[in-house]
């Protein structure tokens, strides 16, 4: 069967999981404890007779334990619990909450119209479940005064109290000064 790159592709991503078991004739170990179909332990058996096994049934040989002693293998369909795996993990992926810490800049004398701006900005991002890094720019000989800018903080502090909780204080680094707020539980 031929497949162009797109097909191997779409089969690759499909059957993403991590880590491969070792299937049929990759299975090295000359005796394995052996679990039938439905789940029953059917004992220490060769490889080859749980090969056969398997065979007769259309399904795989398994290895899902290789440290146990002796190792043990199930027969199963293989293709089908790697697709269920993958299904797992994007249900798991689907479930995750990013979090992203969206950033306002602002300046030490920012008018009262860009900080309104500014604040309803923030109230939507934290609305949205996202946290808010409000930073106040120093440049030049602003950083003499950086009670200004720690008022300006202050002030967006303030006014966002309703639905955010400040989760780092007002603290200088270089000439940047920040806060970071999230939403209220």
């Amino acid at each position: 069967m031929t497949c162009n790159k797109s097909q191997f592709f779409y089969i690759w991503r499909c059957f993403n999981i991590k880590q491969e078991l070792p299937v049929n004739g990759q299975i090295r170990e000359k005796e394995i404890q052996l679990i039938g179909v439905n789940g029953e332990k059917v004992g220490i058996i060769s490889t080859k007779e749980a090969l056969e096994i398997a065979s007769k049934e259309n399904l795989d040989l398994v290895l899902v334990a290789p440290n146990g002693n002796p190792p043990v293998c199930k027969i199963m369909n293989y293709g089908k619990y790697k697709f269920e795996q993958a299904k797992k993990e994007k249900e798991a992926k689907k479930k995750q909450k990013v979090l992203e810490i969206k950033e306002l800049r602002v300046t030490p004398n920012i008018e009262e119209h860009d900080f309104g701006f500014k604040s309803k900005n923030a109230r939507k991002f934290l609305e949205d479940g996202n946290k808010v890094k409000i930073t106040v720019r120093f440049r030049g000989r602003e950083v003499n005064n950086t009670k200004a800018g720690e008022a300006v903080l202050n002030k967006f502090i303030e006014k966002l109290e309703d639905i955010s909780v400040v989760e780092r204080k007002p603290k200088l680094e270089g000439r940047n000064m920040f806060i970071i707020l999230a939403k209220k539980a």
